[in-house]
């Protein structure tokens, strides 16, 4: 009796041991492969999928008083992408998309002596150009190292608090700066809510364009702020400047920054090869007019997409150019893309980011 017990008992066993074993088993083994016909003389060719991306740029279009010229339609561009022309497949006016915005404020001691101007240009762009319940921005400073004082939030408050508690010193590393906040924030911000969130990258730098200590080159910040869809706006904190009287109106004599050191040339390419724009302001009066233009621009874009005649993901830079068929208008848009690489993880042409890290920045206390 006792022999036939342990005989059910091991029978029982096995069942329950083959049902648990038996579906991990099916989950594990290759899918059976297709029956292939009889007698057949050639075999059956592969499938192959292509993936196709859209190029999406915005731009903006100004006459030659550097108004902006919102009325135009697809008809009145061409796109060309290393000089070759290709077909728009959409078009839009983007004049109402939320802003995820970051401010890039420069601590370092080469602008001790302009770092309270630095801090009423940060706080005047905040409160003129970002809006409430629509848009975000974080606030970002570098000395030595790029340092993330205050992450994504709408509270200006929040951002003019952190903005005046920064104290200058250390050394210039203003493209690991660029390069850290296009990587880790710009690139994947938060989004609003719907079903097809946009959102419009912009990157505020405010400095005098020095480096002396980035581990990365400006062409990789720049690469960077291209794949992430950044757009940079730059203000200068340069003191370098040179009075000239405009002759052409002897009534109005005005002044105008008509010398640019290597600073500002720096601070002029990167914010042209992101269609963004510089400003070169003397005084804190002189930032009203140069914020009310931004916040224009960001208003006052279009968008349109097209697919690339190359599809090669090489993964390397290509250049594009947007003509207006209206004379004396001039297109302001970033300079090129980098397109998908087929085996490692980069962005879309259209500047799709790769996932915000969820380590903190560098010099995140």
């Amino acid at each position: 009796m006792r022999t036939r017990n342990w005989t059910v008992i091991l029978a029982v066993s096995s069942v329950t041991l083959l049902s648990l074993v038996a579906p991990v088993r099916a989950q594990q083994a290759p899918p059976a492969s297709p029956p292939q016909p009889a007698n057949s003389g050639s075999q059956e060719k592969p499938t192959i999928t292509t993936r196709v991306e859209l190029v999406d740029v915005v731009f903006s279009v100004l006459n030659r008083r550097q108004k902006f010229i919102t009325d135009l339609q697809k008809e009145n561009f061409k796109v060309f992408e290393d000089n070759k022309p290709q077909d728009i497949r959409f078009f839009s006016r983007e004049t109402d998309l939320p802003l995820r915005v970051g401010m890039l404020l420069d601590t370092s001691n080469s602008i001790r002596d302009r770092i309270k101007f630095e801090q009423e240009a940060a706080i005047d762009f905040l409160y003129n150009v970002v809006r409430r319940h629509k848009d975000l921005a974080f606030l970002m400073t570098f000395d030595n190292e790029p340092e993330i004082v205050q992450d994504y939030t709408e509270d200006l408050s929040q951002l003019r608090d952190a903005i005046l508690k920064q104290r200058a010193g250390g050394g210039t590393a203003l493209y690991d700066a660029i390069y850290t906040a296009c990587q880790q924030f710009l690139a994947n911000p938060p989004m609003p809510a719907g079903p097809t969130p946009r959102v419009r990258r912009v990157l505020v730098v405010i400095s005098d364009g020095d480096d002396n200590l980035s581990s990365h080159s400006r062409s990789e910040a720049l690469d960077m702020a291209q794949r992430a869809g950044v757009v940079i706006y730059a203000i200068s904190t340069s003191t370098q400047w040179v009075t000239a009287s405009e002759e052409r109106n002897p009534v109005k004599r005005t002044e105008r920054k008509y010398h640019k050191d290597e600073g500002d040339k720096v601070l002029d390419q990167i914010t042209e090869e992101t269609g963004g724009r510089a400003f070169f302001p003397y005084r804190v009066d002189d930032l009203a007019q140069s914020f009310l233009d931004i916040g224009d621009e960001l208003r006052s874009q279009y968008s349109l997409a097209y697919t690339p005649v190359n599809r090669t993901p090489d993964g390397k830079l290509r250049t594009i150019r947007i003509e207006v068929d209206r004379k004396g208008l001039q297109v302001r848009a970033r300079r090129g893309y980098y397109p998908l690489r087929a085996a490692a993880g980069v962005s879309s042409p259209a500047g799709a980011p790769a996932s915000r890290p969820a380590s903190k920045p560098p010099g995140q206390r």
